[in-house]
């Protein structure tokens, strides 16, 4: 059961992700009557004493890393993915997954852990704007950008900022179960339950090209996604033959003319369900769809959720759902 909680920090670490793990773990609430255990909860740091963070303000930490030999739970908190880490900290990740600890990764800190070997063959994520820096530099572990969190075995890596909650709360239904989980959310205010597998929700913008016909004919093309748009009259507005424009449009923008579409009328779907509360109907008419069922078919496709789900999460009870 899970009872001991370390979280390792180092210099410039970020307040935020610090506070997530502090606030599902560091507050006892066992005499609320809720279910929820004391956890014994430490912060430690490979030499005890001042600890900078990322804001330039500075904590005192008193317990070395000795406080995670026995802890059921290690986190590593970020510090800034480009930044050495001691070698007492990488010791200490190793150490606690070769005896079957969880280990825990919040956002950019999972750098630490692919720096410690304990990635190579595994599924991870991250924010997305480190992703492709991972993979890249670390071409044995399998990245998944797209994603909330990932447990694979007893390694859990998650997304950035509010993604550390999902993913602790996570590991507190798998280990105490979900009314435990669901009474920490609670008193957090936040959701329960938002599962692994939901994407993380990036914003492509418009790419840059390389021909100002063909970045023009973006523009208007995003100011016109109400309207079809064949390849044939793609092509004749920038004149080229439909087969010249197929290959031109992919080269500059890595997506066939419809999937390029596609992606930027899920992209105004987002907009009009964030700042308005036009019903489903109407969000598909005016991003291109044209009936809710495509555009639920490709929100989910794109985002692995739905126009609800979404307009829930963004906008809360306030918002209108259609």
């Amino acid at each position: 059961m899970l009872k001991t909680v370390a979280v390792i920090v180092v210099s410039n670490v970020s307040m935020f992700e610090f506070g997530t793990a502090c606030e599902v773990f560091g507050i006892d609430r066992s005499r609320r009557g809720n279910g929820v255990p004391a956890f014994d909860f430490r912060v430690c740091t490979p030499v005890p004493g001042s600890v900078t963070l990322e804001s330039g303000l500075s904590m005192n930490v008193e317990l070395g890393l000795d406080a995670t030999l026995d802890a059921d739970l290690v986190i590593m908190t970020p510090y800034g993915g480009d930044a050495e880490l001691p070698e007492p900290v990488l010791a200490a990740l190793r150490a606690a997954d070769k005896r079957g600890a969880w280990v825990m990764s919040i956002c950019s800190a999972v750098f630490a852990l692919a720096r410690a070997g304990l990635l190579a063959d595994r599924r991870s994520t991250t924010h997305w704007r480190h992703s492709q820096e991972l993979a890249t530099s670390y071409p044995g572990v399998e990245v998944d950008e797209n994603v909330l969190y990932v447990q694979d075995g007893n390694i859990i890596s998650s997304a950035g900022t509010a993604a550390g909650i999902d993913a602790c709360l996570h590991l507190v239904r798998v280990e105490l179960g979900a009314q435990v989980a669901a009474a920490i959310a609670r008193d957090m205010v936040v959701p329960p339950h938002r599962d692994g597998g939901q994407a993380q929700f990036i914003e492509r913008p418009i790419p840059t090209c390389g021909s100002a016909p063909m970045a023009e004919l973006l523009r208007w093309m995003v100011g016109n996604l109400d309207r079809e748009h064949s390849v044939n009259d793609l092509a004749a507005q920038v004149h080229m033959s439909a087969r010249t424009f197929a290959r031109r449009f992919r080269s500059e923008t890595g997506a066939t003319p419809a999937a390029w579409l596609n992606s930027q009328r899920v992209l105004r779907a987002q907009e009009l369900l964030e700042s308005t509360d036009l019903n489903i109907d109407e969000v598909a008419r005016q991003s291109g769809f044209g009936h809710p069922v495509l555009l639920r078919h490709h929100f989910a496709k794109v985002l692995d959720t739905s126009p609800q789900s979404y307009r829930r999460a963004f906008r809360g009870q306030l918002a209108g759902v259609g």
